[in-house]
C-alpha cells in the first residue's frame, strides 16, 4: 500500500495501475507515446481508492475486535463499489447509481444475480429489497408482493404456487406492476401464475429450468436469484442518509414468538390464533408506520400504511379486508393511543388483536376488547418503520 500511495502521489511522472482491466489501455498508451494527463489522474484516483478500501477493511476489522456490543465506531469508514449506473433516481430528473458493499456475504439484494430482464431501476432496487426482507421472515413456502415499498400481498402455504395465488388474491389491483419475492425455488405452476400479469421483478432463491423458460418469455421481466435463504446476510445495520449526516441503527430482525406474548384480555387466544398473530406481526413490521394489517389463514387481506393517525390506518385495512375481516387477526406496529381502533376492529368482526402495548391508555383498549369479546395480546416490542 505504501508503494502504491507513493506512486499515486507522483502520478505526473509514474503510472500506477491497480485495476487489471486497465492493462491493455495503459500498454496501448505507452506504445503510442500518448499517456495523457487525464489517464494519469484516473489511475492515481483508482490507486488512492484502492488503498483507502484496504485501510477501511483493516479499520473495520480492528473495530470489530474492540467494539464488543457497541457496533458504532467514533469515525465511520466505508468503501463501496459501483455496481450499476442507473437511468435515474426516484424521479427522472434525479441522477442515481447503485453501490455494493464488497464485504457483505449471504443472500441479499447486493449479492443477488440478475438472470434476465431489463436493468433494475432505483425504485426497483428499493422494492426488491423490501420484498426480500419480508419474505425471509417465513419458514413455510411464502410469497409477497410489494408496491411502493409496502406489501400489498403476502401469504404462506404448503406449496409456493398456493402461497403466490393467495398473495395475489389479497389485492389483485395493487399487484399489477408489483415486485414479487419468494422464499423457495420458483416452480412451473408458480411461474405460470406469475406470467399472467405484468410484474416488474421477481426475486427468489432460484428458478427451475421450466419456470425460467416461462418467465424469460416476458423479455422485460427482471429475474433475480439469491441462492438459499438459509440465514441472514452479514449486513446487520440499517443506514439512512440525512442532509449533513448518516443515521445508523441495527436492522430490525426481532421476531414475535407466540410463547413470548402476554395475553391481556379475558378471552384467551387459541393456538391457531397465536400462530396467525405471529404471521400478522411479521407482515406489519414491514409496512410504513402508522401500520395496521389484517390477516386470515396466513394471507394478508388488508393493509393500512403510512397514515398520520393509527385509527386511519385501521379503517383503510379493515375496509380493504371487507367481509373477510370476520374472524381475522389485526396487527399493529405500535400501541393504540385510544380505544377507537379496537372499536373499529369489532365493527368489522375482528376476532384477535396483536400489538406492542405500552400506552398510558392500554386499559381502555383492553376494556374495549373485553366488551366486544376480542382476544388481545401484547408483544412488548414496537416495529416502527419510517
Amino acid at each position: 500500500p505504501a508503494m502504491v500511495r507513493a506512486a499515486a502521489k507522483n502520478h505526473q511522472h509514474v503510472l500506477v495501475v491497480v485495476n487489471p482491466s486497465r492493462y491493455q489501455e495503459v500498454l496501448a498508451a505507452l506504445r503510442a507515446g500518448n499517456v495523457t494527463g487525464r489517464l494519469r489522474l484516473e489511475l492515481a484516483r483508482e490507486a488512492f481508492a484502492h488503498t483507502a478500501a484496504y485501510d477501511a477493511a483493516i479499520a473495520a476489522y480492528l473495530q470489530k475486535q474492540l467494539q464488543g456490543d457497541m457496533p458504532f465506531p467514533p469515525a465511520w469508514v466505508m468503501s463501496l463499489e459501483l455496481a450499476q449506473s442507473l437511468r435515474y433516481g426516484e424521479n427522472p430528473h434525479q441522477r442515481a447509481a447503485f453501490y455494493r458493499d464488497p464485504t457483505v456475504t449471504g443472500p441479499c439484494v447486493g449479492t443477488a444475480v440478475q438472470l434476465a430482464g431489463k436493468e433494475l431501476s432505483y425504485n426497483n432496487i428499493l422494492d426488491v429489497n423490501a420484498a426480500l426482507e419480508l419474505v425471509r421472515e417465513f419458514m413455510d413456502p411464502s410469497a409477497v408482493i410489494i408496491k411502493h415499498n409496502n406489501p400489498c400481498g403476502a401469504a404462506s402455504a404448503g406449496d409456493l404456487a398456493t402461497a403466490y395465488r393467495l398473495a395475489y388474491e389479497g389485492d389483485p389491483v395493487s399487484a399489477f406492476g408489483g415486485i414479487v419475492a419468494c422464499n423457495c425455488t420458483v416452480d412451473t405452476e408458480t411461474a405460470r401464475q406469475m406470467a399472467e400479469i405484468f410484474l416488474e421483478a421477481i426475486i427468489a432463491p432460484g428458478f427451475t429450468p421450466e419456470a425460467l423458460e416461462i418467465l424469460t418469455a416476458k423479455q422485460n421481466l427482471r429475474l433475480l436469484q439469491t441462492g438459499p435463504l438459509t440465514g441472514q446476510s452479514t449486513d446487520g445495520l440499517d443506514m439512512r442518509k440525512v442532509n449533513g449526516g448518516l443515521l445508523v441503527q441495527e436492522a430490525d430482525r426481532a421476531l414475535t414468538r407466540p410463547d413470548r406474548v402476554r395475553v391481556v384480555t379475558e378471552k384467551q387466544p387459541t393456538e391457531g390464533q397465536l400462530a396467525e398473530m405471529a404471521f400478522a406481526m411479521a407482515v406489519v413490521k414491514h409496512v410504513k408506520s402508522n401500520a395496521i394489517v389484517v390477516t386470515k389463514n396466513r394471507q394478508l387481506i388488508g393493509v393500512g400504511a403510512g397514515q398520520m393517525n393509527r385509527v386511519g390506518s385501521a379503517r383503510i385495512a379493515l375496509e380493504q379486508a371487507g367481509e373477510k375481516a370476520r374472524g381475522a387477526v389485526l396487527a399493529s406496529d405500535a400501541f393504540f393511543p385510544f380505544r377507537d381502533t379496537v372499536d373499529e376492529a369489532a365493527r368489522a368482526g375482528i376476532a384477535a388483536i396483536i400489538q406492542p402495548g405500552g400506552s398510558v391508555r392500554d386499559e381502555e383498549s383492553i376494556a374495549a376488547c373485553n366488551e366486544h369479546g376480542i382476544t388481545m395480546v401484547f408483544t412488548g416490542m414496537r416495529h416502527f418503520k419510517h
